[in-house]
């Protein structure tokens, strides 16, 4: 077995050299324009495109209920690369998104607070890239009914 001596902060630098160290980020979610505090909050951070924003069949995606209470959350020790979060504010706790005639009747938002017009954004639309220590998103909930 190998052993490795490091002192202070070069020890971020040797794991990092080191094969198969990844490196990682924190992300905050912040959630602005809630009505109420009712319920929870449900919240789906995915990086596959194809599985947004559901993150039905995505065994990667991290999904977190909160209490609306909250307001906010943290994701920490995520790869390096482009993710988009995928929001509801499900204020009667029935696990889902109550629409009426298509339209949500709870609150929603995405990443990077993309326009929405009939349906949900696309990836691209809320993608960012997590590249340094820390990252921050900030999401407006949206209600329309």
């Amino acid at each position: 077995m190998r052993r490795l001596a490091c002192v202070g902060g070069a020890s971020a630098v040797v794991l990092l050299a080191l094969p198969g160290a990844v490196a990682t980020s924190d992300l905050s979610v912040d959630l602005t324009n809630l009505r109420s505090h009712k319920g929870s909050v449900r919240v789906c951070l995915t990086a596959d495109p194809q599985n947004f924003p559901a993150c039905i069949d995505d065994a990667q995606a991290v999904t977190r209920s909160i209490p609306a209470t909250a307001g906010s959350l943290r994701f920490d020790g995520l790869a390096h690369g482009d993710y988009a979060v995928a929001v509801i504010h499900d204020e009667n706790n029935n696990r889902k998104l109550d629409t009426f005639a298509g339209i949500p009747r709870e609150g929603f938002g995405f990443s990077r607070n993309p326009a929405v017009s009939f349906g949900p954004p696309r990836f691209a639309a809320a993608r960012f890239t997590l590249t340094g220590d820390a990252d921050r998103q900030q999401i407006k909930m949206r209600y329309l009914l």
